[in-house]
């Protein structure tokens, strides 16, 4: 089994390419879909965040209100720790269980946004890094999802630099190319991965094709 730490900034593309991985043959970890899962109405996570913060931060249905509760913890850096000290043990906890139900030659990816920022890439085999200029995030970012310039460098300036993604990266996939051609660099990635995971799987074990 080879373990992939899957990252990249906003609007960078990284979400297109865990699809096209997935294509291939890959198994995908969600860690954005699992923190989701993990505070779900009549979850222990859920619990505990209400605990911390208080009922206020629940919608009329009981279920978490994110925006809300990311007011409160993005002005905060306090807070955001205690939020996260809740959260990533939950979401830590259900990736290991997501990745040890994966066959022995799997290539497992995990899709994290935060993987520079919280410090992560020790945790895998490999991390893949998808980089694209600033000037190209800015630019989806305001033409396809809509955002104000000033919301879309606010967010692009709250994650880790584009330096320090790229320090923690094995590979880089460079998105700054249409996309045929991004699927022509991630099928050679592909091939890569299959061929380390092949290398770390028992004998007998045989990587997807």
């Amino acid at each position: 089994m080879l373990s992939v730490g899957l990252t990249g900034g906003i609007g960078a593309g990284k979400s297109e390419v865990s699809r096209l991985l997935v294509a291939c043959g890959a198994v995908l970890i969600d860690a954005d879909r699992i923190a989701r899962e993990v505070v779900a109405p009549g979850t222990p996570g859920l619990a505990a965040v209400v605990e911390a913060f208080g009922e206020e931060i629940l919608t009329e249905d009981g279920s978490l209100d994110r925006p809300r509760l990311g007011a409160v913890v993005f002005a905060d850096p306090d807070r955001l720790a205690v939020l996260n000290s809740i959260v990533h043990p939950l979401v830590g906890a259900r990736s290991r269980e997501l990745q040890s139900a994966a066959a022995e030659d799997a290539v497992v990816v995990h899709d994290v946004p935060l993987l520079t920022e919280n410090g992560l890439a020790s945790l895998y085999d490999l991390v893949v890094v998808v980089d694209v200029d600033p000037a190209t995030q800015l630019d989806r970012l305001v033409r396809l999802r809509g955002m104000s310039e000033e919301d879309a460098r606010a967010r692009m300036a709250a994650q880790a630099s584009r330096e320090e993604r790229r320090a923690v990266a094995d590979v880089v996939i460079d998105n700054d190319v249409p996309l045929p051609e991004l699927e022509r660099r991630v099928r050679e990635l592909w091939d890569d991965l299959v061929r380390r995971a092949r290398r770390t799987a028992p004998p007998g074990a045989r990587a997807t094709e």
